[in-house]
C-alpha cells in the first residue's frame, strides 16, 4: 500500500509573475491532490512570517485569560462571531450524524468575518455579515488578526484563480459567486486537562467544511487527521512555512465530487497525562449568500445527472451551522452523512 501523504505545490508562479509552463504545473498538480486527497500544502503562498507570528502572539494572549473574561465575548450560537468555550460545538452534526457518546468538541475558538459595513452600497443580510466582536484590552490583538485575514484572503481567492484553469473555465469564473463572500476566519486552542475528559479527547469531530476552500496555518503539533480512500486516519502534519489547503462541501458539489471535500478531525495527543497544546487558524472562503451552486455541465456523470441538487450558498451554511454551534442534526447533508456511514465511523 501507497504512503498516504499529503502533496506539497508550491504556488508562487500564481502570487507573482510565473511562466505558462509553471502554471500548468501547479495546475496539474493541485487538480491531482483534489482529485484524490482533498488536501494539500501549499507554499510560495506570499504571506509574511510576520504575519503569521502576530496571529499567534494574538491567540496565545486571548486564550491565556480567564474563562470568564474570554466568555465576555461569546455571542448567540446563531451569531458566527466572537468566543466559543470548549464542548460548545460538535461539528459531527453538521453531516448529520450524533455522536454516540453525546460528546461535544473540546476545543475553544474566537470567530471574525466578513462585516456588512465593508459593502455600503449593498443590502445584505445581517445574519450573514454581522459585526466584529473585539477584546479592546488587548490593544495588539485586532490589528494582527484583521492583517492575516487579509493575507489569508488573498491566498484563497488566489486558489479560485488556480481552481478555474484546473477545471477547464474562465480565469474569473469564482469571481461573480464570492465578491461579497461570507469569509470566517476561526481561530483554535486545543488544551485542557485530561481528568475532565470521558475517553480519549475529541478535539474537533470528524466534519467537512462548507465552502468553497478553507486556508489552514497550523503549529506543527500532530493531531489532525484526514481520511484516506482507505477508510483509515492518516495524521498530517504541515512542512515548514506551508499552509494545509482542503475543499469545502461547495466545491465538491460544483465539481460532482470529481474533487473531494474530505472528512478531517483533530485528536490532540496526550503526552505524560496531559493534552499537548495545539493551535489553528482556518480561513473558510464560503462564497456570496445568494450564490446558486449547482454541478457544472462538465462534470455530470454520463448521465448527465448529479450527486447534488440546486442549493444556495446561505441554505447550505445555514443548515451546516445549525448544526455545529445550535446542537440540531443537519438532515440537509444526505450525501455527507452516507460517507461517514460507508467509512464506518459511527
Amino acid at each position: 500500500m501507497a504512503t498516504f501523504s499529503v502533496p506539497v505545490v508550491d504556488i508562487s508562479s500564481y502570487v507573482s509573475s510565473g511562466s505558462d509552463a509553471q502554471r500548468a504545473e501547479v495546475v496539474r498538480a493541485l487538480d491531482h491532490a483534489c482529485s484524490t486527497i482533498g488536501f494539500l500544502q501549499v507554499i510560495g503562498h506570499g504571506i509574511p512570517s510576520s504575519s503569521i507570528s502576530a496571529i499567534a502572539t494574538a491567540m496565545d494572549t486571548f486564550f491565556s485569560l480567564p474563562m470568564d473574561a474570554k466568555a465576555a465575548f461569546r455571542a448567540p450560537p446563531e451569531v458566527n462571531r466572537g468566543y466559543s468555550p470548549p464542548r460548545s460545538e460538535s461539528l459531527s452534526l453538521s453531516l448529520g450524524i450524533r455522536s454516540p457518546d453525546g460528546a461535544y468538541d473540546l476545543f475553544e475558538s474566537f470567530n471574525v468575518g466578513s462585516q456588512a459595513s465593508a459593502f455600503p452600497t449593498m443590502e445584505l443580510p445581517a445574519k450573514h455579515y454581522p459585526d466584529n466582536i473585539w477584546p479592546s484590552e488587548l490593544p495588539g490583538f485586532r490589528p494582527a488578526v484583521e492583517a492575516y485575514f487579509l493575507e489569508a484572503g488573498r491566498v484563497a481567492r488566489t486558489l479560485t484563480e488556480i481552481f478555474a484553469d484546473a477545471l477547464g473555465l474562465t480565469s474569473r469564473f469564482f469571481a461573480p459567486f464570492t465578491d461579497r463572500s461570507i469569509d470566517v476566519m476561526r481561530m483554535n486552542n486545543y488544551a485542557g486537562p485530561v481528568g475532565s475528559l470521558v475517553g480519549p479527547p475529541k478535539g474537533m469531530g470528524e466534519h467537512t467544511d462548507y465552502g468553497i476552500v478553507t486556508v489552514l496555518w497550523a503549529d506543527q503539533i500532530p493531531g489532525l487527521q484526514v481520511l484516506g480512500v482507505d477508510n483509515n486516519w492518516h495524521d498530517v502534519l504541515p512542512v515548514d512555512d506551508a499552509l494545509l489547503i482542503n475543499l469545502g462541501d461547495l466545491t465538491a458539489r460544483w465539481t460532482n465530487d470529481r474533487w473531494r471535500s474530505t472528512l478531517h478531525r483533530v485528536v490532540p495527543p496526550v503526552v505524560n497525562g496531559h493534552l499537548l497544546r495545539r493551535r489553528s487558524v482556518a480561513f473558510f472562503h464560503d462564497g456570496n449568500p445568494d450564490a446558486v451552486i449547482e454541478t457544472l455541465p462538465t462534470c455530470l456523470d454520463a448521465t448527465g445527472s448529479s450527486f447534488y441538487g440546486r442549493t444556495t450558498v446561505a441554505e447550505h451554511l445555514d443548515a451546516k451551522l445549525s448544526g455545529s454551534r445550535a446542537g440540531l442534526v443537519n438532515d440537509n447533508a444526505e450525501r455527507e452523512t452516507q460517507r461517514v456511514w460507508a467509512a464506518g465511523l459511527t
